[in-house]
């Protein structure tokens, strides 16, 4: 071969070399600017790895981060499947190559894994590997990694410019993973800053819902809804003293789940997590592996809930509720959170007590403008359409013979005068309320039904058997006495019933009954809820109150039937 063809295939050669070094160092520079796009310190890890193992052709990748103890926090890998994963007895713990370069800091190229002394083998179930490529991650002399790469595809062994390829990343990665970390702990603090401001903004809200009247349902609802996103729950209830009864009732559910938190809607005090909270006023959480899990209601456990946090709505001297909500993960409750807990039962159980007051000295206002509207209605108005009622009746005797066909005219005015009188009353007899006493059910009854006579000109019978009065217990009576005097009320101004009978009688030896019928207008149970509802839910809440049953038979035509039945006393 003559001089000129040796020298052109030199240069050939250098062309080639230069331009596979070009493409290696192109491939490098998109690699880094790979690196350094991505913010997320777990993203930064595996953009590095997945760089370190295609600029070698490497077959397998691994990049481990070291921890404060000397052994690795960190390690991912890169070419193994879940299952290859799956099969290895432990990951790596630091000994041999891997323990070599966390003492050392240094790069470590070798052609063979086994054929090394500093090699330990590898564990049971790991895939046999050969060529070893590893080199650190630094940045100002803090190791912050290990790069980690075997079995070369292209070559028996790794290269001089592997290694110095592989450096040259890790110098770039130094910087990327000090940026993702700096980031993170940028992001953390403007995580916990966010939440500081809504605990901050809680707090608020619970002061300001201490010092100005609220509507209880509305401040319950927000401050359930708050106290949930501060936490992340996915599930809150709220439960308060029914002070009648000694229970706490639940009042309100947000979330997830209702049917399963609806199972049990009310406990006693010591009973359940909810009545042992109440019981100490105290703050608990609890998971469903606390010896405490029978606490816990098991239709909430098996719908995923992992942890459930109860806290006391305080107020002074007394519990009036219980704050609980649901998370479907473990969760542990500093001492900070701890400290908040009580700080917000505390204020939303004030504004409970707050809002109840309102809620009554509203009541107490209403009440009073009904008694005196009933007053001036009766006293007034009734007695102005009687006066009237008598003058035109004196003027019908009048006409009679001078003007026989006014008569007729006047007596449908009289008549309507009449009823006129007859539909106030109705309705004084609805605005007043009751000043009857109702310790003696009986004597409570004839008063009502006497009145009730008077006021609507309905004839109405009173039937309570012998006897039956002793079976009844002296808690029952009042509530006993609101179910008829509403039952009453609304035969008055929607039945026009004619007749109306009241019955209290015994039907078992363990059974009472009281029933109100009239034969009216009746209605559709089902359709009619908007005209009777609130009426009929106070029933059926008083009923509930005393154990008992309450049920509505109606249609239209056919009159309607409200029967009470309710367990009798010994």
């Amino acid at each position: 071969m003559s001089t000129q063809a040796i020298e052109l295939q030199q240069t050939e050669e250098s062309l080639e070399k230069y331009a596979d070094l070009h493409s290696d160092i192109v491939a490098l520079h998109r690699a880094t600017l790979s690196i350094v796009s991505d913010l997320s310190l777990e993203g930064v890890l595996q953009r590095i790895l997945q760089a370190a193992k295609e600029l070698t052709n490497a077959k397998y990748g691994a990049l481990g981060i070291p921890s404060d103890s000397g052994g690795l926090e960190t390690f991912l890998t890169l070419g193994l499947s879940e299952e290859d994963v799956k099969q290895i007895e432990h990951r790596p713990v630091g000994e041999g190559l891997i323990g070599e370069m966390l003492r050392t800091g240094k790069s470590i190229r070798i052609p063979d894994i086994l054929e090394d002394s500093r090699s330990v083998g590898f564990p049971a179930g790991h895939p046999e590997m050969h060529s070893f490529l590893g080199v650190p991650i630094a940045a100002y002399g803090h190791r912050l990694g290990h790069i980690y790469l075997t079995d070369k595809i292209d070559a028996p062994a790794f290269s001089l410019e592997d290694q110095r390829f592989i450096e040259m990343l890790a110098s770039h990665a130094a910087s990327a993973i000090e940026n993702a970390k700096l980031y993170q702990k940028i992001s953390d603090s403007e995580t916990k800053l966010s939440k500081r401001n809504e605990e901050l903004g809680l707090m608020y809200s619970l002061a300001t819902a201490v010092g100005l009247p609220r509507d209880l349902d509305r401040l319950l609802e927000d401050m359930l809804e708050r106290v949930m996103s501060l936490f992340e729950a996915e599930a809150g209830e709220i439960f308060l003293l029914d002070e009648s009864e000694g229970i706490y009732r639940k009042a309100i559910h947000l979330g997830e789940a209702p049917e399963a938190f609806w199972e049990v809607d009310s406990f006693r005090l010591g009973e359940g997590l909810i009545g042992w909270v109440a019981q100490r006023g105290e703050a608990q959480w609890t998971d469903n592996s606390d010896s405490k899990i029978n606490f816990l209601r098991r239709s909430v456990l098996e719908r995923g809930f992992q942890t459930i946090v109860a806290v006391p709505l305080n107020a002074p001297g007394k519990v009036p509720g219980v704050l609980s909500f649901a998370l479907k993960r473990r969760r542990a409750i500093g001492e900070r959170e701890v400290g908040l807990l009580r700080a917000i039962g505390a204020g939303v159980g004030i504004a409970v007590e707050n809002a109840r007051l309102y809620r009554q000295a509203r009541r107490l206002a209403v009440l009073e403008e009904r008694e005196r509207i009933g007053m001036d209605l009766h006293d007034g108005i009734i007695q102005s359409i009687y006066a009237v009622g008598l003058t035109m009746d004196y003027t019908r005797l009048l006409v009679q013979d001078q003007v026989p066909e006014a008569v007729e005219k006047i007596d449908r005015a009289i008549e309507g005068l009449n009823k006129a009188i007859r539909d106030l009353r109705t309705y004084i007899l609805d605005l007043q309320p009751s000043t009857i006493a109702t310790d003696d059910i009986e004597k409570a009854l004839e008063v009502l039904v006497r009145e009730f006579k008077a006021n609507t000109l309905v004839d109405t019978d009173l039937i309570i058997e012998d006897h039956i009065v002793q079976r009844i217990a002296d808690k029952a009576t009042t509530e006993l006495f609101h179910i008829a005097r509403e039952a009453l009320a609304n035969a008055a101004k929607h039945a026009e019933a004619t007749r109306v009978l009241v019955s209290l009688r015994e039907v078992t030896p363990k059974m009472v009954t009281l029933q109100i019928i009239d034969n009216g207008l009746g209605f559709e149970v089902e359709a009619e809820t908007e005209l009777l509802g609130h009426g009929l839910s106070n029933m059926a809440q008083r009923a509930k109150k005393v154990g008992g049953e309450f049920d509505v038979d109606s249609s239209p035509g056919q009159g309607t039937t409200i029967t009470v039945r309710f367990p009798a006393g010994e």
